[in-house]
């Protein structure tokens, strides 16, 4: 998809050439330079359109080639450590929300919205209160198998920022809103500045 689009711009915006359109057709310049513009237009508006096409059709893959690509370890703690404890491990790992288990089963998640609406916000004290007591209980889980679409629909619908992947009972790790919505435009920032790299040598070669 991205080749056969870039293909068709570029060999668009190479027919854009004044010297093409006045070697092949005999026309005042301002009609040149009108034809030139006009046609520019087409060809981005062709380009854009099949962006927004190419999205849609990553939506509906599925997650198995994110967890391929993040090749991520499951951070889990276990449910009797203290609040403390677990936060200052999500600051050393850089993430929002830990996987709480015991014995390899998932019993819960808690994140940044748990520390400061069910800990900070009820007045407890961190250093002595345990994960179980504050942990959201049952999260939401998909598998490896879900789309995009159907995994950024629960996102925004069950209003969470973290979902566990979860296959045949066991857990493969987690992807946050923010893992979904990089790998959704992920390649789509780069083919949009090609194009834009394509639209400006051609004004150059002008």
């Amino acid at each position: 998809m991205r080749a056969s689009y870039l293909f068709t711009t570029s060999a668009a915006l190479g027919l854009l050439s004044r010297t093409t359109l006045a070697e092949e057709v005999k026309l005042p310049a301002p009609v040149l330079e009108w034809s030139f513009y006009v046609l520019l237009i087409f060809a981005l508006v062709v380009a854009i359109g099949i962006f927004f096409r190419a999205g849609k059709n990553r939506k509906d893959e599925s997650l198995s080639s994110l967890l391929e690509q993040k090749r991520q370890t499951v951070h889990s703690v276990g449910p009797d450590i203290s609040v403390t404890e677990c936060v200052r491990l999500m600051n050393e790992q850089e993430i929002g929300a830990m996987l709480v288990m015991e014995n390899n089963q998932l019993l819960g998640i808690f994140t940044e919205r748990d520390a400061i609406t069910k800990v900070l916000g009820t007045g407890l004290e961190p250093s002595y209160t345990k994960v179980r007591a504050v942990m959201s209980l049952n999260p939401i889980c998909i598998t490896p198998s879900t789309t995009l679409n159907e995994a950024m629909a629960i996102v925004s619908n069950q209003r969470i920022r973290h979902l566990p992947v979860v296959e045949d009972g066991k857990v493969l790790g987690m992807v946050s809103s923010g893992d979904l919505t990089h790998w959704l435009v992920k390649d789509q920032s780069g083919e949009i500045q090609e194009l834009v790299d394509i639209a400006g040598r051609s004004g150059e070669s002008r």
